[in-house]
């Protein structure tokens, strides 16, 4: 039986937020962050956090909203995007390095959305991780990495994604090419944005698939 916890940490400088832990029966040696998308730490989340947990994975999710939100509820009606307007990378990295802090062993970032982004970029600026994995980052949330390498990237976007364009994501990886960090793309022809988290339902071979790749990436570079 995984066991799993709502959390409160506290990132360096001096905020308060909340997390999700869970804790495999079996562990495998790896563990992850995951970052959420806009929600914040929506049900959806903590769902994840055990799905990883029963693979695992030593695993917590965070929100992002603490300096502006405190510590409530993120459910359907948070409206997130008040908060979103006030989060900046700074924010993010000093949170998801509270979060790698309490895990041990090889620690990845799992994003989504703003989230992937984040995630790459995590990874992309080292900050003590094995890897960064990226679910249709939203790039504009992010800045092209400037140094590296980092630790290795692995993309997973949908074809149909309009968040962030193919000629944007030519970009990001061409600069990642530039600092020399390592990084593997996978398209999913026709998935929509959101496709592994709002419509799974529609999408499961694609997210089963997305899933083996995780599972892989992480074993390969831990």
């Amino acid at each position: 039986m995984t066991s799993q916890e709502q959390i409160e940490l506290t990132a360096a400088d001096g905020n308060r937020f909340l997390a999700y832990r869970a804790e495999p029966a079996e562990p495998n040696g790896r563990s992850v962050v995951i970052l959420p998308d806009v929600r914040g730490l929506h049900p959806f989340y903590k769902d994840l956090a055990v799905r990883f947990a029963e693979a695992g994975f030593r695993t917590i999710a965070i929100d992002y909203f603490g300096r502006t939100a405190g510590l409530g509820d993120r459910g359907d009606d948070f409206d997130y995007m008040a908060h979103v307007r006030q989060l900046n990378s700074d924010h993010v990295r000093a949170d998801a390095r509270a979060a790698t802090e309490a895990l041990d062993g090889p620690v990845f970032t799992v994003g989504f959305c703003m989230g992937g982004a984040h995630s790459w970029r995590q990874a992309a600026e080292g900050n003590g991780l094995a890897g960064g994995i990226g679910f249709y980052g939203a790039l504009q949330a992010i800045e092209e990495p400037q140094t590296g390498p980092g630790a290795p990237i692995l993309l997973l976007r949908g074809g149909a994604d309009t968040v962030s364009t193919p000629e944007d994501f030519d970009a990001f990886t061409a600069a990642l090419d530039r600092v020399g960090t390592e990084h593997e793309t996978h398209v999913y022809e026709g998935a929509p944005h959101s496709f592994f988290d709002r419509s799974y339902g529609e999408w499961a071979e694609a997210c089963q698939d997305a899933w083996r790749r995780i599972l892989s990436f992480t074993e390969r570079h831990a």
